[in-house]
Order: structure tokens, then C-alpha cells, then sequence
């Protein structure tokens, strides 16, 4: 079957992630979904970025000094669409300004800016128009229980929101992911999403939520995901150990398969390969044709289609 290639961010290898120019370039290259991360202004807007915060990916210190919380961190629900769209979105940085990838975009510069998710949606719909291309959105709501405690439900905005895509009656071109296993409950059983959901699975040391990931990975976590959620989204450090410097797999992908979801991990960058791995081939090789993943993330969208289809797994 073939593999579903989502650009992770847009084509965030080349451009800074989230940004108009990397969704476009994303989808000139062929990318079967462009990701779409949620979360929520000041005034209720649904803005596209990976973050609660701004300060690692825009300029919010410059434009607006003095509006940090007592942890120093910039939030965007502190701030109005309007003052976001002053913001210039850069190349993802450390707390200290320097670059996450420095071969990437060159940090600091640019006049690329962050946009809502609906212009997403609307941007998406006119380049598959143009191209005649039938690109999906993958969207992502962020932080959930954090933004309810913030005076705001994004789930229900979301999910309305998603009918301003063109092929929202199309279930194979949306997909709706969480980290928030009790959102992923919600989205099921009393949101009654209508698209598939896909569980993300993470490590329990980022603290994405309070959920507990590494019981989710266990036949009896999966098993309960299975009841709520179409797929999974695993961290590529879940689906393989290295022992003695050999690859072996690990029973998820197989287990999730089993329970009939999918499996989509992330994130495939040819410039930051997990342990193990000497090439980005390598690791499709091992993904695809090993562990037969339905389809990956990535922030190199041209490299992962054409190493694909070297292999014939598209």
C-alpha cells in the first residue's frame, strides 16, 4: 500500500516551519497532507503554530518587550490575531536565539508571518484547485486541557472549522491528532469527530499531557486507544531498540496493525537521524518495508517521495 507522506510543519527542512512558503513548497513537492499544529489567540483565533509560545519562533521579544509571563516565555493567547500578524515567523531557535538546524533558513531573518488556521485551509484549497493535486490536512489540537484552563475550548472551534477545507467530505483528507489521550475520549465520544483520529505518542518526560504514554504502547493500552482512535502517531524512538548495534524492532507498529489502526510516525529529518541510522534511506528502508508504517512525517517531503519511491513503497 502506498505511504502517506505529511509534510511535518510544511516543508520546515527548507523555510520556517508553519509558514505560507513552506505549505507551498510542501505541496509543489507532492506531500499527501500538510500538518497543521492549532492553538489559540487572545481573542479565540485559530492561529497555525507548533507552540503555546512565540518566542522561539517569532519575533515577539523585539515587537513586544515587557509582555513575557513570570516564566519569560511569550504565550499566544496573550496576544490579539492582529498584534500576532505584526510578528515575523523565523526559523525555529533555542531559548538563547541561536538556530535549532543552523543549515537550515537562516535564523533570525525573513518576513514570513504566522496565519490562521481557516487561511490554511483556504491557502490548501487553491493549490489543490491550481495543481489539481487532492493534498489532505492533518491537524493537530495543541495543549487542549492548558487552553480550557485558559478560557478557551479549541477542539469544538477546530472541528468546525475544518468544513472551510474542500475536501472536508472526504474522510481519506483529514485527519485530527492529539497528545491528550482524555481529548482523544472527547473527540470520539462526545465531539463525535467525524474525521479520523489519530492518538500521538510521545515520551512521558516532555509532558505534552497527563497522559501516560509509556502505558499506551502496552497491548492493553493500545487495545483501549483502538476503541477511540483510528491510528497512532509514534515517536520514532518507540518502534526500534539498538542492541549489540543491531536494529530490532519493537512489537507497536505490529500490535497497533493488529488492533486495525494505523501507524504514522514522526518526524523523518535527513539532517537529524535518530541513533542507529546513518542515512534518511536507511531509515525509510527499515520503517516502510520492515515495520510497513502507513505513513510518516516529514520536513523533507521532496527527499522522503523520492527515496520512497526508489523502493517502490509508493
Amino acid at each position: 500500500m502506498r505511504t502517506a507522506v505529511i509534510a511535518h510543519r510544511g516543508a520546515s527542512g527548507y523555510l520556517p516551519e508553519h509558514t505560507r512558503a513552506a505549505k507551498v513548497l510542501a505541496h509543489l513537492m507532492g506531500a499527501d497532507f500538510l500538518e497543521q499544529d492549532v492553538v489559540a489567540t487572545r481573542d479565540d483565533e485559530l492561529i497555525v503554530l507548533h507552540d503555546i509560545h512565540l518566542d522561539t519562533v517569532t519575533d515577539v521579544g523585539i515587537k513586544y518587550p515587557g509582555r513575557a509571563r513570570a516564566d519569560g516565555r511569550y504565550y499566544v493567547r496573550d496576544f490579539d490575531l492582529a498584534e500576532i500578524r505584526t510578528l515575523a515567523a523565523w526559523e525555529r531557535m533555542r531559548e538563547d536565539g541561536s538556530a535549532v538546524y543552523p543549515a537550515r533558513y537562516p535564523a533570525q531573518t525573513g518576513h514570513h508571518r504566522v496565519h490562521t488556521f481557516v487561511e490554511e485551509m483556504l491557502l490548501i484549497n487553491r493549490l489543490n484547485k491550481a495543481t489539481g493535486r487532492r493534498a489532505g490536512i492533518y491537524a493537530e489540537i495543541k495543549s487542549p486541557a492548558w487552553h480550557r484552563q485558559e478560557g478557551v475550548d479549541l477542539a469544538p472551534l477546530l472541528l468546525q472549522q475544518i468544513n472551510k477545507f474542500d475536501g472536508a467530505g472526504d474522510p481519506d483528507l483529514v485527519f485530527v491528532q492529539c497528545f491528550d489521550d482524555a481529548e482523544v475520549r472527547r473527540l470520539k465520544q462526545d465531539l463525535k469527530c467525524r474525521w479520523p483520529i489519530v492518538q500521538l505518542i510521545g515520551l512521558n518526560e516532555w509532558q505534552e499531557a497527563e497522559t501516560d504514554y509509556a502505558e499506551l504502547v502496552t497491548p492493553a493500552g493500545l487495545a483501549r486507544v483502538a476503541q477511540l482512535a483510528d491510528g497512532i502517531g509514534p515517536h520514532l524512538s518507540l518502534l526500534y531498540t539498538v542492541v549489540d548495534g543491531q536494529i530490532e524492532k519493537t512489537p507497536l507498529v505490529a500490535n497497533a496493525h493488529a488492533l486495525g489502526m494505523i501507524v504514522h510516525p514522526y518526524t523523518f529529518r535527513s539532517d537529524d537521524l535518530p541513533p542507529g541510522f546513518e542515512s534518511l534511506e536507511a531509515l525509510l528502508r527499515f520503517c516502510v518495508l520492515e515495520l510497513q508504517v502507513d505513513g510518516l512525517f516529514s520536513d523533507f517531503p521532496d527527499q522522503t517521495i523520492e527515496i520512497l519511491q526508489t523502493i517502490d513503497a509508493r
